[in-house]
């Protein structure tokens, strides 16, 4: 009978190799590194049609003009770079309905995993000082970023006390770090 000697290292090798495909599937799934190469392009239309006024006919006959009944701008800011290069414009929308929506106009940062548009009160800071402040304060999560590139909107939800916000970040949840942001000044 002939005997099947073991190698005393061959156990701890697998165990080993094992450790070391679950680590770089991990690391693979948190950081999704795929997404740098990765652009979503997403262009929405404001959820109504720009400012509509009464017809000409019924300005000239003498009565007060009314209010636009469409979409109106309260305020806006252009978005800086933080963690990630980006740029674009934020406008805090009021709607007809008198519903709030935050639009990202010509947006263009990184793709990322987990991006999120908040709705901030932390101050926008330039550079890495402006990285982490966002989470410190209030801020309400309008979603998730729909694409890295384009223009969207994101619904403000109606409980939401808009004086006591000042700024937008694109948020990554996963690594708690703003992508960019946007002072919001009156329009």
């Amino acid at each position: 009978m002939r005997r099947v000697r073991k190698l005393p290292g061959r156990s701890w090798f697998i165990g080993a190799l094992v450790m070391a495909v679950a680590g770089v599937g991990f690391g693979l799934y948190w950081f999704q590194p795929w997404k740098l190469w990765q652009d979503e392009t997403v262009q929405e239309a404001l959820p109504e049609a720009a400012g509509t006024f009464a017809p000409p006919a019924a300005a000239s006959s003498g009565a007060p003009s009314p209010a636009p009944s469409g979409p109106q701008t309260l305020a806006s800011g252009e978005l800086i770079s933080h963690e990630h290069a980006t740029s674009g414009t934020v406008k805090l929308v009021r709607l007809a309905d008198g519903s709030h929506t935050v639009r990202l106009e010509n947006l263009d940062t990184s793709n990322g995993p987990d991006l999120r548009v908040w709705l901030t009160d932390a101050p926008v800071k330039e550079g890495t000082a402006g990285w982490r402040v966002f989470d410190d304060g209030q801020y309400v999560s309008l979603g998730k970023l729909k694409g890295n590139k384009g223009s969207q909107n994101y619904a403000v939800p109606k409980d939401v006390d808009l004086s006591r916000y000042s700024s937008v970040s694109i948020w990554c949840d996963r690594f708690d770090v703003s992508f960019g942001a946007a002072e919001l000044a009156s329009a």
